[in-house]
């Protein structure tokens, strides 16, 4: 599969060249183009016709809402992830229910760009030159926290009912940062990586390694306690 063409639509130059410095770094994506408001970046996903928007909100002359709008209506066959500040419901839920791939709030770290950049290529890949799936080919991309039992040849699947106080979302993102780290991963860079606090991202971390979907080793450095590092 070829270079994931991205076009980044972000209206402060500054947030846009870190934006841009980010998503360089993950292997796999490409920058097509950089625009400053949505109006531009509608008109450059007619013409550039890009895999990915990575597109604010907030912005000036015709902003995300407007321009996520127009992109649904127009029918075209492009995602969005939205990187924004605004943290109300009443915009994330508009925002939601216009079908981006991915909210990723105002501030936030590289390694949580790079999450989602990591799981949008996984998607892409599993999709590329499908024409028909199956059921179960279409459940390890909504659900990927479910993984063949190699004793028995059925599915594991997580209690429908998670525990008080779980999120299945958040579930489903500490399983997959778990995941792409080859050599494990602790409960601080889960934390930081998926943007949750150290004692979420261990509460999950410990409920995934009890439900066997995840397995974890103790790290003894130099001075300190020893550091449980989780993997797949």
């Amino acid at each position: 599969m070829e270079s994931i063409k991205v076009l980044l639509v972000e209206d402060d130059p500054m947030v846009r060249e870190v934006n841009r410095q980010f998503i360089e770094r993950v292997e796999g994506f490409k920058i097509i183009a950089m625009c400053s408001n949505g109006e531009e970046g509608y008109n450059q996903i007619i013409a550039l016709r890009p895999d990915l928007v990575i597109m604010d909100i907030f912005m000036p002359e015709q902003d995300g809402l407007i321009t996520l709008r127009k992109i649904r209506n127009s029918n075209l066959p492009v995602d969005v992830i939205t990187v924004t500040a605004a943290n109300d419901m009443q915009t994330i839920q508009q925002i939601l229910h216009l079908g981006v791939y991915d909210y990723i709030m105002k501030p936030f770290t590289f390694e949580r760009m790079q999450q989602t950049l990591l799981n949008y290529c996984n998607f892409k890949m599993k999709t590329f030159g499908v024409q028909d799936i199956t059921q179960k080919e279409l459940d390890e991309m909504i659900h990927p926290y479910r993984e063949m039992d190699e004793s028995t040849g059925n599915e594991p699947t997580l209690m429908t009912e998670l525990p008080k106080g779980f999120n299945r979302t958040t579930l489903d993102k500490v399983l997959l940062f778990v995941k792409a780290s080859k050599e494990g991963v602790s409960a601080d860079e889960v934390a930081a990586g998926i943007g949750v606090a150290r004692v979420t991202a261990r509460r999950y971390l410990d409920f995934l390694e009890k439900q066997n979907f995840i397995q974890v080793d103790v790290h003894y450095g130099g001075v300190g306690r020893p550091i449980n590092h989780y993997y797949v």
